[in-house]
């Protein structure tokens, strides 16, 4: 059952527009692909305006337990598409071993290997979209970027660029980890953990590290980054409906 007791509603703070990103062709289109933090608590003066500028389809990324406790959120009221497709089941079960930069790039490869076709179906979701199409997680760094990274490796980005939107998060990480710290909390308290100190490591060094080691070690694997992806699905037809959809010259 949903509960929202004590829920506080804010502003998110890692919110962009995928759009001016260079890819094969041309750029990403503005008010097509927009990643987020969660969207399920955000305000609803904030929701007014996600979709008075054209919002038409959420991408829900959370797990099962993470939706139960907020739902759906001021979006709700609003007549746009909901998605949840969770990347991650059990939260608990695919925690990194040591939140490091290196460790959330392996767990970024796992991701992409056993969530293929929850990626596959994001992307269809965002192929049909009448309008944007606003994709998120929790902290909008994790999923959210493995997310973000299949759309502009299909789309034709190259891995800088790919890189370079990920790292974006960096600046943001401290306002994510307070926005998210009384649902997080929660979160890490069922698995034994302590939020703060356990994440910590993620405010040193390079983002850049996690993107490139994923990026990496799905070449070594599979030789292209996407091949997890083709093979649970995503074919030619969906790749030319999102480039016609999210290129522009």
């Amino acid at each position: 059952m949903t509960t929202t007791t004590d829920l506080v509603l804010s502003a998110p703070v890692n919110l962009r527009d995928l759009g001016g990103i260079p890819v094969h062709g041309g750029v990403v289109r503005q008010g097509v692909a927009i990643r987020a933090d969660d969207l399920s608590t955000i305000t609803a003066r904030d929701a007014d305006a996600l979709v008075a500028a054209g919002l038409t389809a959420v991408v829900d990324l959370r797990s099962p337990a993470e939706v139960a406790i907020t739902g759906r959120g001021p979006l709700a009221a609003h007549p746009v598409g909901y998605h949840h497709i969770p990347l991650i089941a059990d939260v608990g079960a695919s925690t990194p071993d040591g939140f490091t930069h290196e460790g959330m790039g392996d767990m970024y490869v796992r991701l992409v290997e056993d969530a293929a076709p929850q990626l596959v179906t994001a992307l269809t979701v965002m192929a049909c979209a009448t309008g944007a199409t606003a994709f998120h997680c929790a902290a909008g760094r994790d999923r959210t970027g493995v997310l973000a990274a299949a759309l502009l490796l299909t789309l034709g980005a190259d891995d800088d660029a790919v890189v370079a939107d990920y790292a974006r998060t960096g600046p943001n990480m401290r306002a994510i980890m307070e926005r998210t710290r009384a649902l997080m909390a929660a979160m890490f308290a069922a698995l034994d953990l302590d939020a703060l100190t356990s994440t910590s490591g993620l405010l040193e060094g390079s983002m850049e590290v996690a993107m490139r080691r994923m990026l990496a070690r799905l070449r070594e694997r599979h030789g292209d980054p996407l091949a997890p992806l083709r093979a649970a699905g995503l074919g030619a037809e969906t790749t030319a409906r999102l480039r016609v959809r999210a290129v522009a010259a």
